[in-house]
């Protein structure tokens, strides 16, 4: 079977390849429009790719897939960020929320890794929460992972209940400096005693190159807001000369920082405790981060860099790492 669909954004075609799975292969317009991955193969029914391709849109519909499908993308950074601190049998028989979920593409990844585990996924968009029904429904996982649909920003619908674990994965730098002050306060106190908050995948404020954004500008996060405006405007390569401050702060321009987001959690009657890795022999956030690595290339310089970090590290007491991997406990007093 051979399926072309011709739209405004591009053409895409779908063309089966045997066993179950398909091969999609898109064409921009203009052809000059930036695509992330022109071209995959997936085990997706048509219907969902369909529905991906409706919400998300020609450019940006492999690179969807594949960050619940390839084991390289969501999947490896769960498993860098999450088992370091507990191994999987850890989460059986716990409930657990994924805050921002997105199209589920992190929900699915969560489930698969999480047999044992209930998974509640809350996103605000309703159309994100029907490519991520099909998804779970897709893996089989209906019977364990179930989408909300948040009535704005600052809230979780109505009766959700209580969770043992809440993610935040790739999340947290997308939220405006208000929606920080409501959200984390509100995911804390739905959190159980001893539960743990996991904020993954987010860029790190004070990191000395600004990579997420503006794709790499040096010294940007220090520099203040209009200056920092005006320098991404200027010099990023990702065609930002049009973009304005709220836009970029959406983009995830500001990270965050282990002290702001201490900071935002209410103290009353339960004290914040940042967990440190204890599997595999890791000491630190800088030996997970060393662990994740590819060893495959530039090892030279991945050493020199971890021995920057662990000196800065040693002499500031500041874990200078490119993105923030925190699990942090909710203990009571």
């Amino acid at each position: 079977m051979r399926l072309q669909i011709d739209r405004e954004d591009g053409v895409v075609t779908i063309e089966s390849t045997g066993s179950g799975r398909r091969r999609i292969e898109v064409r921009p317009r203009p052809d000059d429009a930036y695509v992330p991955v022109t071209a995959c193969e997936t085990s997706y029914p048509v219907e969902l790719i369909g529905k991906i391709l409706e919400v998300k849109g020609a450019a940006w519909l492999c690179d969807e897939i594949l960050r619940e499908e390839d084991p390289a993308a969501i999947e490896k950074n769960l498993r860098a960020d999450v088992f370091p601190y507990f191994p999987e049998v850890g989460f059986s028989n716990r409930r657990i929320l994924d805050f921002g979920c997105g199209s589920g593409a992190s929900t699915a990844v969560l489930a698969r890794l999480m047999p044992g585990a209930t998974i509640v996924g809350v996103e605000l968009q309703p159309r994100l929460i029907e490519i991520a029904r099909l998804r779970a429904a897709h893996r089989g996982f209906s019977h364990r992972v179930g989408f909300h649909a948040s009535p704005d920003g600052n809230s979780l619908p109505a009766d959700i209940g209580t969770f043992d674990h809440v993610f935040l994965s790739a999340v947290f730098e997308h939220l405006l400096p208000r929606e920080r002050q409501a959200v984390l306060p509100m995911l804390w106190r739905h959190l159980r005693p001893g539960g743990v908050l996991f904020v993954t995948e987010t860029p790190y404020r004070w990191f000395p190159v600004e990579t997420h954004t503006t794709g790499g500008l040096f010294l940007l996060n220090y520099l203040p807001d209009p200056w920092a405006l005006r320098v991404a405007r200027r010099f990023s390569r990702r065609g930002l000369q049009a973009a304005d401050w709220n836009g970029l702060l959406r983009d995830g321009i500001r990270g965050g920082s282990t002290r702001e987001i201490l900071r935002l959690l209410p103290q009353d009657g339960a004290r914040a405790v940042v967990l440190d890795p204890v599997r595999k022999g890791m000491r630190d956030r800088i030996d997970m981060w060393y662990e994740a690595l590819d060893k495959t290339r530039r090892m030279a310089a991945k050493n020199v860099l971890f021995g920057v970090f662990k000196l800065v590290k040693l002499g500031t007491g500041v874990t200078m790492l490119p993105v923030l991997s925190l699990a942090i406990r909710k203990e009571p007093r």
